[in-house]
């Protein structure tokens, strides 16, 4: 078990959110979003201004980060599957460890929420299953319609979870019967996204921008703070160290934020980007696609599209920054919380989230196979006792967030880890721990015919470029030193296009999983 200066194990709070631009955040130059309690933790930790994800996808980045494995390895590649049980987390570490682990908020390591909206599986797979039917269903919506089902003893190595399944306004998993016991009406609730009826106000613009008809009281981010808050406190009361995963469902759309928090922000107040007019003449196909699909239009609710208009955009920008300023009360509530308990000072604080969004940018919106700044690059703050606050341009991966914990407690790293530690950097700001990011992006190839999509896309990224290539043979190379805003493509440029390509492989091969099979502890 870890042990600070005090002979006291560290606990741990991890705050990820879902959809969150790295530049949605006060810390992180925003001139017009206030998220005074963030931009507080940033000031007191270590801010990586040069942090991307592993794969911009929610459940292949989620997975990485507890397993601190690429999805190619654990095998979570898209949001049509589930993570194997039997994958090891640093959660699981923890908890071995003697921590009390507990995930409070969206999980999305199991495909309950989204397997209403992917292309059906086809066919037999390609392995049987050696595990009891049911396994996968935890994270089933339907699961907690009538009450609060028995939890798995070991969730991925947390021993504890409360559920907000889904985004928006929809209240599902523990959250639902929560919200019950709030006096929310289950008709009321119980309902689609699209049901006027949850909509206390719609844009005319886009049907997933909307203020909900329930109060702030039982939205997400309350259940998520609250029961964070509980888990804390009952973890301390039992003096047992703690590893909390406090994840909000939030600003992924649908953009529905709840209470004061739908006006905070005027659409007219808001700065659009320069790139939005981008005409996408040398990017890949499906980009192109992906534009000139209006929101309303798109195969669902999650499917990547254009921006619209002005006046959408603007919308869904102000609508964000009200998910995001309602977030950042819930943070501030949490860390008062742990000072007035008096272990904020034995507790490493890590605040991220799963990917990006465009956001307008290169003429597109939302996520998916968009290989852009705007879904790769993340917020990432680390705030460890004994570690000097400051701010680092060194490369980051969502992937080395669990061998940098298990660092810093002092806890041994498991066979399979890809990841580094990043306690080199939260030394010494100028440190570096990788010269080179992998991103991975892989839809299935059922999924890939029918949706005119690359079936694998690959980026690797250095502090000077970002390189792109997919199974289309299509390919983009950027100097993000000259050209942050991504704008025009260097491909010409043969020998930054070589380092680039060799790069590539490089990283692919050490990506590899040497692991799988290999003779573990218990073997011996």
């Amino acid at each position: 078990m870890s042990q600070t200066e005090n002979d006291k194990p560290l606990n741990v709070l991890f705050v990820i959110t879902d959809q969150q631009r790295a530049d949605h955040n006060g810390f992180m130059g925003n001139q017009i979003l206030e998220t005074p309690n963030l931009d507080r933790l940033a000031s007191n930790g270590m801010v990586f201004e040069n942090a991307w994800v592993s794969n911009p996808v929610c459940m292949p980045n989620r997975s990485t980060i507890l397993t601190g494995r690429m999805p190619s390895s654990h095998g979570v590649i898209f949001n049509d599957r589930s993570l194997d049980p039997n994958s090891n987390t640093f959660a699981k570490t923890f908890r071995a460890a003697g921590y009390r682990t507990g995930l409070i908020g969206k999980s999305h390591l199991q495909h309950g929420v989204s397997k209403n909206s992917m292309i059906p599986f086809r066919g037999e797979g390609s392995m049987a299953s050696n595990h009891s039917k049911g396994w996968n269903e935890v994270e089933d919506c339907e699961r907690y319609l009538d009450g609060i089902p028995p939890n798995p003893d070991d969730f991925y190595g947390f021993d504890q979870i409360d559920l907000s399944i889904d985004h928006g306004a929809k209240i599902s998993g523990h959250h639902f019967q929560w919200a019950l016991d709030r006096g929310a009406n289950r008709e009321d609730i119980l309902v689609h996204q699209d049901d006027d009826g949850l909509a206390q106000y719609r844009s005319k613009n886009w049907r997933q921008i909307f203020k909900p008809a329930y109060s702030e009281d039982i939205h997400s981010t309350t259940f998520v703070t609250e029961r964070t808050i509980a888990f804390i406190e009952e973890a301390t009361q039992e003096q047992k160290p703690w590893l909390a995963w406090c994840s909000f469902p939030d600003p992924h759309h649908p953009m529905t934020p709840p209470g004061k928090w739908f006006n905070r922000y005027k659409p007219e107040d808001m700065v659009l980007p320069e790139s939005r007019h981008d005409p996408l003449t040398d990017a890949p196909r499906h980009l192109q696609m992906f534009s000139k699909i209006h929101p309303k239009d798109q195969r669902n609710y999650v499917a990547p599209c254009g921006y619209g208009s002005d006046e959408l955009l603007c919308e869904a920008i102000a609508a964000t920054y009200g998910m995001i300023g309602m977030i950042d009360e819930g943070v501030g509530k949490i860390m008062a919380r742990l000072e007035s308990l008096g272990v904020r000072d034995n507790t490493i604080v890590v605040f991220t989230s799963d990917h990006g969004d465009m956001m307008g940018e290169h003429s597109l919106f939302l996520k998916g196979f968009m290989h852009y700044r705007g879904t790769l690059q993340v917020p990432l703050v680390i705030d460890a006792p004994g570690i000097a606050a400051g701010r680092t341009n060194s490369l980051a991966s969502s992937i080395d967030l669990g061998p940098t914990l298990l660092d810093l407690c002092n806890l041994k790293a498991y066979d399979g880890m890809q990841g580094s530690s990043l306690q080199p950097i939260l030394e010494n700001s100028a440190a570096k721990v990788r010269e080179a990011i992998l991103v991975e992006d892989d839809v299935p190839l059922v999924t890939s015919k029918l949706a005119k999509l690359p079936a694998r896309i690959r980026t690797v990224i250095t502090e000077s470029h970002r390189y792109t290539s997919n199974t289309a043979r299509e390919e983009q190379l950027y100097n993000l030193m000259e050209d942050p805003d991504e704008m025009v493509s260097i491909t010409s440029n043969k020998a930054a296009l070589i380092e680039a390509k060799e790069n590539l492989i490089q990283l692919m091969m050490m990506a590899d999983d040497s692991s799988r099979g290999a003779p573990t502890t218990s073997d011996v």
